[in-house]
């Protein structure tokens, strides 16, 4: 097969995956910042398909737990954690080293 053919080929099945609701045409990865003890932002809409990546700018660790979907490693200083989001449906997550700390994301 040519690189052309294939390709062609290539985009062909992703517009039919598209088209059908498979998969989204354009993913996207949204950013949030863990700093002075808070997500921001605290509530991010994403569409299926999408990535949220948490980076922790804080000088303390800490963590990204929804119950039962994802969890986090402990993150220290500048370290990320992404997860890409494969339903709809609202995904409630906080930090379990600091409870008090919570976020919101919308999966449309």
């Amino acid at each position: 097969m040519t690189v052309s053919a294939s390709l062609g080929r290539s985009i062909r099945l992703a517009l039919t995956a598209t088209v059908l609701g498979l998969a989204p045409l354009h993913a996207e990865t949204i950013k949030v910042t863990i700093d002075n003890f808070t997500f921001t932002p605290a509530e991010v809409k994403v569409r299926v398909g999408d990535t949220v990546t948490w980076t922790n700018h804080d000088d303390i660790p800490h963590t990204v737990v929804s119950a039962g979907k994802y969890r986090s490693k402990t993150l220290d200083t500048d370290d990320s954690f992404s997860f890409t989001f494969a339903s709809s449906g609202d995904y409630k997550y906080f930090c379990s080293l600091h409870p008090h700390m919570t976020g919101m994301v919308k999966v449309e």
